[in-house]
């Protein structure tokens, strides 16, 4: 299937995700972020993901009703912050974001990392979350498969997704199997390696090859492999250059060319060793 700027992935739950988005990580709060949300939004990305820890919800909010498009045409992601799990909490947090966001509802709203002994409470009121309509979709961030093992083991609703760092100088193949097992949609955050590798010489020589950007070909690889792909910029022309990835294709010799970059390098959070 040809792929394309508002191509999107069902989830377990019947939602439709768009694969491209927007992330705001880091993006400084203010007339930067809401800028730059108006830029993706004008290219045609219909996708935004922001979290309470980041400090831009408002301006998140501020361009979505600037820009004037339905909601219904949207889907935004937040999070659920470390110092907000637990039960009650979880339920007031939310209700924190959509506030700041200015909305009823979030498409997709993730436990933004599993703390230990208070990811299944947290997960208990995102459920409820979830059945009170406050979110369309719930899943998690961070995730490895010893943690879903144990949240499967209690959950009355699967994630819909898992949100982990992606790319080829770390990628979570055996994640990504367990996910599919499991009807998980994996999605890459920081797939361009917060500019860490964009230097490397294979994907500087492939971007010659197919006459793209580095950018261009880390997000690409993230694409076909199936996963849902959110890279960061606040600069217009960069959120456009990194929506040009629905032109070519990488071969199979070169994905596996990529593939056979990884380093297990973790460019942030690395929850491997979180029990």
């Amino acid at each position: 299937m040809e792929l394309s700027l508002q191509s999107t992935v069902k989830l377990n739950n019947g939602v439709e995700m768009p694969r491209l988005g927007l992330g705001v990580f880091r993006a400084p709060r203010g007339e930067v972020t809401r800028e730059a949300v108006l830029a993706a939004l004008a290219a045609g990305y219909r996708h935004i993901d922001t979290a309470r820890i980041y400090g831009n919800e408002r301006d998140v909010g501020r361009a979505l009703l600037e820009n004037g498009l339905p909601r219904e045409e949207l889907f935004i992601t937040t999070k659920l912050w470390n110092d907000d799990q637990g039960y009650d909490s979880t339920l007031r947090a939310c209700e924190r974001s959509l506030k700041e966001l200015g909305l009823e509802y979030v498409d997709l709203y993730l436990v933004h990392w599993p703390v230990p002994g208070r990811r299944l409470e947290s997960w208990r009121a995102m459920e409820k979350l979830l059945a009170d309509g406050r979110c369309r979709a719930i899943g998690v961030s961070n995730f490895m498969e010893h943690h879903l093992e144990e949240l499967l083991g209690r959950a009355k609703v699967v994630p819909a997704v898992n949100q982990v760092e992606q790319h080829p100088f770390l990628y979570q193949e055996s994640l990504q199997r367990y996910c599919a097992t499991k009807g998980i949609v994996v999605e890459a955050y920081s797939p361009l390696t917060k500019g860490q590798r964009l230097g490397d010489p294979h994907v500087v020589d492939l971007a010659r090859k197919y006459g793209k950007s580095p950018a261009q070909v880390l997000i690409r690889w993230c694409l076909q492999h199936d996963l849902v792909v959110i890279p960061k910029s606040v600069h217009e022309l960069r959120i456009r250059e990194n929506a040009s990835v629905f032109d070519f294709s990488l071969s199979p010799e070169d994905m596996k060319r990529l593939d056979g970059l990884n380093e297990d390098l973790y460019t942030g959070w690395d929850p491997r060793d979180v029990p």
